[in-house]
């Protein structure tokens, strides 16, 4: 009897063992916060990343995370503290994973995925952004359905939407006749920005709004903005959209009415929209002082068209044929594009004009302390990350540009504490790696 009982005890025994390992494995693909933290603890003895890039003074190389094998492309959740980056699964198929900002510690990860193109080179997209305080990750791809390459009708955009702080996933497919550009820089996923047909989906519910050009609502009145029309951006209140020297919100503001003083209200062009602003450039208003010399450049409130903070700048001898895209600091109190720098808490700005003969800045990143990186001579803030120019350093609240080592990596963004740089070795292995700033 006593034989049996043991017998029975051990075998309920295996069984709940058997349980426990099932529930141990099921559902880990979507979590890692518990599994991945456990069993890639830091070695208490350990240098930090391996890779030791030359890089600004505020940052400790010796402290910090190195992630390898990822695409180029990662995008932040910066109130979370949270970045994602996309790596191969195998030889078709992506994952996203998430890892925290201050420590690299792995967060989630999604299950595994086939983005609709498989030309080989060609990766799906990744971006970010927050609606409602919620933080969200995206990845697309576009592509065909079908077989047949001579069939146009089954051309879509795949998108995967991720809520950032633990993964939850929704998939929206849509089809779209062309190749298009799609944005996170509001609370909605544009697709079509710069064309005159677009599409918004809302990262919460997965709706879709399609909006056509007779959907534009041009402001009574505004025969210039029929010319040139093009949907340039997303707000709370509806497509940011631009006509020849003006600017509305559909159904919502129109910037003549908001333009900054002393400008030609008329003239308004938008450049960039970031968070919940706009970045606009303006002509001053005939017979004022600098007038035909000077851009008056403004940050827009994208909820109202409201002047935030405007700087002057001398106008260029060539109108670029793009330009620069702004970027902020994590706590969005700055805000910097090319050689514009801002303080939005104080509503100031800055222009940092070459002197005859020197070459211009382009500005790459700002951090919370209003320190900003940059070079000069580089293109764009895109080519000075790639090592382009004479790199330099900013502190906002002096505007006296700092030449640095030439052999210098400039900060991506900084974030928790960490500054981010991208790096490909010899064996063109992607990595980022997060320094933790040591002042």
């Amino acid at each position: 009897m006593g034989q049996k009982i043991v017998r029975t005890a051990l075998v309920a025994g295996v069984v709940v063992l058997a349980l426990l390992l099932l529930l141990a494995t099921c559902g880990g693909g979507k979590d890692d916060d518990k599994k991945d933290d456990k069993a890639k603890k830091p070695d208490k003895k350990s240098q930090g990343p391996a890779t030791k890039l030359d890089v600004p003074a505020a940052y400790d190389t010796s402290k910090g995370w190195e992630i390898t094998g990822l695409t180029s492309e990662y995008a932040l959740a910066g109130s979370l503290g949270r970045i994602a980056f996309l790596e191969r699964a195998d030889e078709t198929r992506f994952r996203i994973r998430t890892v925290d900002a201050a420590t690299g510690k792995p967060r989630w990860r999604s299950d595994a995925w086939r983005p609709l193109s498989d030309k080989p080179g060609e990766f799906p997209h990744l971006l970010s952004l927050t609606k409602d305080d919620r933080e969200y990750f995206v990845t697309w791809s576009y592509g065909k359905l079908a077989e047949d390459p001579l069939t146009e009708a089954d051309r879509l955009i795949s998108l995967d939407v991720y809520d950032a702080r633990d993964g939850s996933r929704q998939r929206i497919e849509l089809p779209w006749p062309v190749s298009p550009s799609v944005s996170g820089a509001g609370p909605g996923i544009l697709i079509g920005k710069g064309t005159t047909r677009a599409a918004v989906v809302d990262p919460v519910t997965g709706r879709v709004s399609n909006v056509e050009s007779k959907d534009l609502k041009y402001p009574k009145g505004c025969k210039n903005c029929k010319r040139l029309t093009e949907v340039v951006g997303y707000t709370e209140h509806g497509v940011l959209v631009s006509g020849a020297g003006e600017f509305w919100v559909r159904g919502g503001w129109h910037a003549r009415k908001t333009a900054p003083k002393g400008t030609d209200a008329g003239s308004g062009t938008v450049t960039t929209t970031v968070g919940d602003y706009v970045l606009a450039k303006w002509d001053k208003k005939r017979g004022t002082k600098g007038a035909g010399k000077q851009d008056v450049w403004a940050v827009h409130d994208a909820e109202n068209g409201k002047t935030v903070a405007t700087v002057e700048c001398r106008k260029p001898a060539i109108v670029p044929g793009r330009y620069p895209d702004a970027t902020m600091s994590a706590g969005g109190r700055y805000l910097v594009a090319g050689n514009l720098a801002f303080d939005l808490e104080d509503k100031s700005g800055q222009c940092f004009e070459e002197e005859d003969g020197a070459k211009p800045l382009a500005l790459t990143t700002v951090t919370d302390e209003g320190l900003a990186y940059g070079a000069t001579g580089a293109r764009s803030p895109q080519d000075a990350l790639k090592g382009g120019g004479s790199p330099v350093e900013v502190r906002l609240s002096t505007g006296e540009p700092q030449a640095l080592s030439a052999s210098l990596r400039l900060p991506a963004f900084d974030l928790a504490g960490i500054g981010l740089f991208q790096y490909t070795d010899g064996k063109d292995v992607p990595h980022l790696l997060g320094y933790r700033r040591a002042r």
